[in-house]
């Protein structure tokens, strides 16, 4: 595939700063020439994430994301490198060079698919609003929705029929393929094309630029599944998304909202809440929490009340304690989801309730009485140990202590006996943690390494191969000298061998100063984050020419056990004449 110039890419990279790509997603600080953050990849407390302006480059050493600006919108974005470009040559301003045909191809697919969205979300609203069949429009009259927020979530109705909604993008120039490709129709087994979504209120799914990127359908009947969803597309993906979120970014409050469903949202929004969002059809996923995390102080959890309500809420306290984000919890008496609540008591009440909400520690205590019979002694002996678990779980010594007292108190014992217990349990908590973090990190040593499996047969050439790539990577312009005394056939490893390559052809042809741009569209995200790590591993570690040379006789001694004939003077005579001319 051909790349674009080098020159159009430096500009491109040089015209947007990283630190600010960073600012929207997490909290930076500024910690010399650098910039630390919590990582936006993974779930972390405190930050392991480093960021590099000299050369808009970040690394974490916590999951080993890294790479260039480039690499850090593939990642937000679920892109390729080609869309990553895309998004950030629009942001900027800067045209993007005549693209390749296979590249046009992947970014033809996409704006078609998005087209292809907008096109059937007015669909699906005209039909809702003229059509024939008035039972979308009687169902939102029953959930109380006022013509303005149907207008607001371009809320529509599927007609129930196989094919209007094809015949309709037909007549607009699209493809069966296409509207295949974006989600809106299936292919039978014969070969037709048919309308996906049928007979169903629709809620379109926005992403936070404004683009219609899936769907969600409920039926009006009792007829099974309840919801339909887009599965995933060139354009969407479930878990990285979530309903309203276009909205409630902008809301004045801080605080996130979450519902279990597209109508409590929708109910949530129109009684003054925009600050209101819900996952899609599934639980909340990791990377949903830190999507969230990046746009609220704190969450308030309002799903339903059920048992499975409550699962879900213990289900998604922990993902949002792994990325740090507060949470509350609503308990709402006398119904059973917040578009009851606020149909029954008004939008002021449930103001008032979401003020009062509690905490996710008094909720997972209460949680702890469940299904035990108090009269017994049995009962009463797993309740303590269940409140042990999670009063040793509070990581601040003095919010436990607050909780040790209340729950004392509670439990109707003396609060010293209790804190007694809770600080062995803390004491074995950390016991647990440490053999934990030991066994990880033993595991970690004998495990696999997918990127670069061949590093486990031959660990020594490995760690040799990663320093010469550090050199090289630091000293770009000795290029030439490394060619001379290593080849790519020297290597061990297969991705450290097409790297080495890489960075010494790209010197070769561009002879310019080196950044990760000239070789990033030859790796996928995952190889990228490796390369960066070890720019990054490396960046205080002094690399000296003798150091180099005792890995290049690593690297020769293994090539020679298996039938090379480069020799040990070869080597040195190749640098010393390096030496010589340098």
């Amino acid at each position: 595939m051909p790349r674009l110039p080098d020159e159009y890419l430096r500009r491109l990279q040089d015209s947007a700063s990283i630190v600010d790509l960073f600012s929207a997603y997490t909290e930076v600080k500024k910690r010399g020439r650098t910039y630390v953050c919590r990582c936006p990849f993974h779930s972390e407390k405190t930050p392991s994430c480093t960021i590099y302006p000299e050369n808009q480059s970040f690394y974490c050493f916590g999951c080993g994301a890294g790479g260039s600006i480039f690499t850090f919108i593939q990642k937000t974005e679920n892109v390729s490198f080609m869309d990553a470009v895309r998004i950030l040559a629009q942001r900027t301003g800067i045209e993007l060079p005549q693209q390749s045909p296979e590249e046009q191809k992947t970014a033809n697919l996409r704006r078609r698919c998005l087209e292809i969205n907008r096109e059937t979300a007015n669909f699906y609203y005209l039909n809702l609003l003229k059509g024939p069949n008035r039972a979308g429009l009687q169902y939102f009259a029953g959930r109380k929705l006022l013509p303005e927020t149907i207008k607001h979530y371009g809320l529509g109705f599927a007609p129930d029929d196989w094919h209007q909604l094809r015949d309709h993008l037909r007549s607009k120039g699209y493809r069966d393929e296409e509207m295949v490709a974006a989600g809106v129709c299936r292919q039978s087994e014969k070969g037709g094309v048919y309308d996906y979504f049928r007979n169903r209120v629709m809620f379109p799914i926005i992403d936070l630029r404004g683009s219609v990127i899936a769907f969600g359908g409920r039926v009006l009947d009792d007829s099974k599944p309840k919801y339909l969803n887009t599965n995933d597309t060139p354009v969407f993906q479930k878990g990285s998304n979530l309903f309203s979120l276009n909205f409630a970014k902008n809301a004045a409050s801080k605080k996130i909202l979450l519902a279990e469903g597209y109508m409590d949202v929708i109910v949530l929004n129109q009684a003054g809440f925009p600050n209101a969002v819900a996952t899609l059809g599934t639980a909340i996923t990791e990377e949903q929490a830190r999507i969230i995390a990046h746009y609220a102080d704190e969450v308030i959890i309002s799903y339903d009340s059920d048992g499975a309500g409550q699962t879900a809420t213990q289900r998604a306290l922990g993902h949002f304690s792994a990325v740090g984000v507060p949470v509350r919890i609503l308990h709402m008496e006398g119904a059973k989801d917040p578009d009851e609540y606020i149909k029954k008591y008004g939008a002021e009440q449930f103001r008032l309730l979401i003020e009062n909400a509690g905490d996710a520690i008094n909720f997972r205590l209460d949680r702890c009485k469940e299904g035990l019979d108090l009269s017994q002694e049995i009962g009463k002996n797993e309740l303590l140990r269940r409140t042990l678990r999670v009063l040793a779980e509070i990581s601040n010594p003095l919010e436990r202590e607050i909780y040790i007292v209340r729950t004392a108190q509670n439990l109707e014992i003396r609060p010293e006996v209790l804190r007694l217990q809770v600080d062995k349990a803390v004491e074995s908590g950390k016991k647990f943690a440490k053999r934990m973090k030991f066994r990880a990190i033993e595991a970690q040593s004998l495990q696999r390494d997918e990127l670069n499996p061949q590093s486990n047969e031959f660990p020594k050439e490995a760690k040799a191969e990663q320093e010469i790539i550090a050199y090289l990577l630091r000293y770009p312009e000795e290029y030439e000298m490394l060619w001379s005394i290593v080849q790519p056939d020297d290597f061990a490893t297969d991705l450290h061998r097409r790297v080495y390559q890489a960075v010494c052809q790209a010197m070769q042809e561009q002879q310019t100063r080196f950044d990760l741009t000239l070789i990033e569209d030859q790796f996928s995200v995952e190889e990228i984050g490796r390369i960066t790590g070890i720019i990054a591993k490396y960046r205080d570690i002094e690399l000296n020419r003798d150091a180099l040379e005792t890995c290049v006789e690593v690297l020769k001694q293994k090539h020679k056990a298996a039938g090379g004939d480069f020799t040990e003077e070869d080597l040195l005579q190749a640098v010393a004449n390096r030496k010589k001319n340098g």
